[in-house]
């Protein structure tokens, strides 16, 4: 368990979030129950003030929910249980925070290069990397769209779907 939260916390990060907030999420991930703030604070020698943030940090990306039972005032924190469920909700927390913002950049750069005198290939340039970042934030919108079951099968088949695709060169 603790070179799990440790592991996890390291990778914070990299995945833009840092050591407390990740490690918060790991002990949440792998806890059979859900656990008061006291609890995670106690068991990962955090403060209580670092525990409140970073569990609001985890609530507003939809990672942690809190529930409450009866009898005790205290919230009680758990991560989204379900794998499938998780991902899909880090990848569009991801999606949301990074991705479409590049979009959007590079559109408006890509407009006032067309206004302005930048050279013709750097204009080039920046079409065809808005292009492949459209088609592909279009491909996820697209799968994401899909019914869970029709996902997994897409991810058990993975790169066997080639198979039924037209034989091409790299760029056909």
């Amino acid at each position: 368990m603790q070179n799990f939260i440790l592991h996890w916390g390291e990778m914070g990060a990299k995945w833009g979030t840092n050591r407390s907030v990740a490690q918060i999420h790991a002990l949440l991930h792998i806890s059979p129950d859900p656990l008061t703030a006291e609890d995670i604070s106690e068991t990962l020698s955090l403060a209580r003030s670092n525990v409140s943030t970073g569990l609001k940090e985890l609530q507003s990306l939809g990672m942690v929910k809190s529930s409450r039972k009866l009898g005790d005032r205290r919230d009680h924190f758990h991560s989204i249980r379900d794998m499938f469920d998780l991902v899909n909700t880090v990848v569009e927390s991801r999606r949301e925070r990074e991705f479409a913002p590049t979009i959007a950049a590079l559109r408006d750069v890509q407009a006032e290069a067309e206004a302005d005198a930048t050279p013709a290939a750097v204009k080039a340039r920046f079409k065809e990397t808005l292009d492949t970042m459209e088609m592909f934030d279009h491909w996820y919108g697209e799968i994401a769209r899909l019914p869970r079951g029709t996902q997994l099968a897409m991810l058990k088949l993975g790169a066997r779907i080639a198979r039924f695709l037209p034989k091409s060169g790299k760029d056909g």
